[in-house]
């Protein structure tokens, strides 16, 4: 068994270098091309791929034909996130469904309609029989995404009407996964927790009468409690994390598997892959991660100098990861601000407060604020940088006590929305399968028997 080991590992080290070697393509190859790496341009500009009424995300302003950088905005169906969020703030509310009603239906409800709304969802937290005890609990996994992506396409088997793409059969499914997404993700967590941890284990069933917000954290706690202040900032959290236009990886992921004309399930699991990664939904543990490693590197975090002085040593990947990267800092589109990341940062500070974790927000803030200009020292941008909204999300959920492993899916609760607002416009709006093109560099070669080579 272990010569079959050794050789095997001997060959995938031999033939990944010729992976490397037979796959490498000259990046001046790309520009010679005119060829938009990632489907952006040097600026960061995306490549214009169809159009949405869902979202809007704004970061520049056309100026004398000149794009000049703006302070970020982002409108969900037409209205200002600033505004969405203020509004069910002041008056006490949770917006998580209020918000999923606008993006899916496009207006925001009525007192009745919202109360109706909730009553629906709440009706499709349910999972199949034994589902939880012979899906979930069956091979737990500590990558959640994982669990929770296996968790979805196995709930298509229970579907007599998997494949039936008809709107009000799609928005059924989408209603019903909006519901039980933090159900299968907090689940899947307790299962790992308790087989690979040694953890206790419990279920706890999610309550009608509670927001999405509540539900995940009484379903998260052993005790099932939490504060008002708690529930209120991860609802914001989620709002946050709803929606960010057409483009996003994992958006584009779901509107081309849309195209394809694939069943429900099946688009959203693909989604899930996409947000997993770590340039994605996963940029939030990162961020964790290296503030902790700032934390037992700095002596002093109150010290501007010693902090500016470490954030150096991580871009010239000295410390940290050694990536380069300070996590949590810029973003694709925007360049002055991020919207999202400055609604949140007053929430952040006002739970840090609650907790008893003051160092930890003057550090954070510390970090936002030095981190643009040490880059813009060290590295030619095309645009500002700024703070993200992983960069405070990250510090919002270890306040709340939510395990690493769980971030991730977290966003995954949120984002499940604006997917299905995406697919559902995908499949009212397009006809047409979406396939880029690739400009082959391949040159043509004549075929050598076996027994010639």
């Amino acid at each position: 068994m272990l010569e079959k080991k050794v050789m095997v590992e001997n060959y995938v080290d031999k033939y990944s270098k010729i992976c490397r070697e037979k796959n490498s393509i000259s990046i001046e190859l790309y520009d010679q091309y005119g060829v938009k790496r990632g489907l952006r341009d040097k600026s960061g500009k995306g490549v214009l791929t169809g159009l949405t009424s869902i979202s809007l995300v704004e970061s520049y302003k056309e100026i004398d034909g000149e794009r000049v950088p703006c302070e970020g905005k982002l409108l969900y169906r037409g209205y200002n996130i600033n505004d969405l969020v203020k509004g069910f703030i002041q008056s006490k509310r949770y917006g998580f469904e209020e918000i999923t009603y606008l993006l899916l239906f496009g207006s925001l409800p009525t007192e009745k309609e919202l109360e109706e709304f909730k009553e629906i969802l709440a009706s499709f937290r349910n999972l199949p029989k034994n589902f939880v005890k012979d899906v979930v609990m069956k091979a737990p996994s500590k990558d959640i995404m994982n669990s929770l992506t296996r968790s979805v396409l196995t709930l298509a088997s229970y579907d007599e009407k998997v494949a039936d793409l008809s709107i009000d059969n799609v928005l059924r499914q989408c209603l019903l996964l909006i519901s039980v997404f933090p159900m299968l993700a907090v689940y899947g967590y307790h299962a790992y927790n308790h087989y690979e941890c040694g953890d206790s284990f419990y279920i706890h069933r999610p309550d009608d009468q509670l927001s999405a917000a509540e539900n995940i954290l009484r379903m998260l706690r052993p005790n099932k409690k939490y504060t008002e202040t708690e529930a209120h900032v991860l609802d914001v959290a989620l709002v946050l994390h709803m929606e960010h236009g057409g483009g996003n990886n994992s958006t584009f992921t779901t509107r081309v598997v849309s195209s394809s004309g694939s069943d429900t399930y099946s688009a959203i699991a693909a989604a899930l892959s996409s947000l997993k990664g770590p340039k994605h939904g996963g940029a939030n543990i990162k961020v964790v991660e290296m503030i902790q490693d700032i934390k037992s590197n700095v002596k002093d975090i109150k010290d501007e100098e010693e902090v500016r002085n470490y954030l150096f040593k991580i871009l010239n990947k000295e410390a940290f990861d050694r990536s380069g990267l300070i996590y949590g800092m810029g973003h694709a589109v925007y360049s002055i601000s991020d919207p999202r990341a400055k609604v949140f940062k007053s929430f952040v500070e006002k739970l840090a407060h609650e907790k008893g974790r003051d160092d930890d927000f003057y550090l954070y803030s510390t970090i936002e604020r030095l981190a643009p200009e040490v880059i813009a020292q060290k590295r030619r941008i095309y645009k500002g940088v700024s703070a993200n909204v992983d960069f405070y999300s990250g510090l919002v959920y270890s306040m709340l006590d939510i395990p690493l492993e769980l971030y991730t899916p977290i966003f995954a609760m949120a984002r499940i929305v604006g997917w299905s607002a995406h697919r559902l416009e995908e499949l009212i709006n397009a006809d047409k399968i979406i396939r880029p093109a690739y400009e082959s560099i391949l040159t043509e070669k004549e075929y050598i028997p076996l027994a010639d080579r």
